[in-house]
Formats: C-alpha cells, structure tokens, sequence
C-alpha cells in the first residue's frame, strides 16, 4: 500500500494522520515565490467527525489509511445497539452514537455501507433518500397559500424535521438523509 505525496492531495482524498483517518473537505495550493509549495488543506475526522485546518510543504508523506467497504443491511436494534447483517449472515453490531442522526432513518432490511477503519467500523452511509410516515405534526392552516412555510414534524423515534404546511399527520415523506430535510411528499393519508 503505497503513501501519498503532497502533490497527490485533493478534495474527498481520505488519508492518515497520527493514526486517525481523514476526508480532505477543502483543498488550497500556495507557491510563494520563494520556498517550496504549501498544500492547506480542511482534514474531517472519518472517527468522530472533528475538522482542523493543517499545511502540507511538497515534500511531506500521508499514509493511506487501512479502509475497507463493506454492503450490510440493518436487521434490529436491541436498546441503543444497532444489527447489521452482512451477505454471509455475519452479524454486528454499532452503537447508536456512532450512527448519529442516521438511527432514525434506518428501516428493516436498509441496505447500508459500512466503513471500516483497522477492521473496526466508523462510518455508516444510508441510501439518499428514505421514506418515513409522518406521525406527529399540526394540521396545516386552510387558505395559507405562502410559499416555503414549513412546520415541525415527528416521524419514528422523535425525530423533527421541517415539512410543508400541506403535510398532515400519517402522510409519507421522502427525506434526504445527508440533510435530515424533506425532500417530497409520497403519499397523502
């Protein structure tokens, strides 16, 4: 497994530092006229989401980080543990405070991607889009045609997203689940 030069840094590039994997979120090349070059780049912990700003001169070395990929889909959950399956029904099991958010948007059989990091799962990637019933919210006040009001909705869990006024209460929505935001509505009650 071959290391990475300064001059192989590029925005979405995933790469080691100290012993922790980084995404490259944001990338600034600098040549000052004298002196080698800088490569400034935003590094977003793939562990626990943190960010800092580090710079690279051109001859410094990044190790690639020892990741793998793997497809699984979400079983159950046994109080704030979360089964996840894979093709050889080889079952494990994460920590809803790894998964974050993303607890809320899973749904029987959800095909997910699961990273791992030195064999140890650290990332979860859900579909795009999921679709949830709405099970809480106000009804919509008739005759309020202004456009891009939104009201508070529950769907599973107590999870609150915005959703249009014309949204009711055992609508299905479909919601991005990289923004927790409403994205369409996919049946009326």
């Amino acid at each position: 497994m071959a290391d990475y030069t300064a001059a192989d840094l590029r925005k979405g590039l995933r790469v080691e530092v100290e012993s922790v994997p980084y995404v490259i979120t944001e990338f600034n090349f600098v040549k000052p006229g004298k002196g080698a070059a800088i490569y400034t780049c935003r590094l977003k912990s793939l562990l626990d989401g943190n960010t800092f700003v580090r710079a690279f001169r051109s001859n410094d070395v990044l190790k690639k980080p020892d990741l793998e990929e793997k497809t699984m889909r979400y079983s159950h959950n046994e109080g704030d543990d979360f089964i996840f399956m894979d093709e050889n029904f080889e079952q494990f099991t994460l920590a809803g405070k790894v998964l974050g958010d993303n607890r809320f948007f899973l749904f029987e059989d959800c095909e997910v991607h699961v990273l791992y990091h030195n064999a140890r799962p650290v990332d979860v990637t859900l579909p795009t889009f999921v679709e949830k019933a709405i099970l809480e919210t106000d009804p919509g006040a008739r005759g309020n045609t202004a456009t891009n009001v939104l009201k508070p909705a529950k769907i599973n869990g107590g999870f609150e997203i915005q959703v249009p006024l014309f949204i009711n209460q055992g609508d299905t929505v479909k919601i991005d689940t990289r923004t927790g935001e409403y994205a369409d509505r996919v049946s009326k009650k």
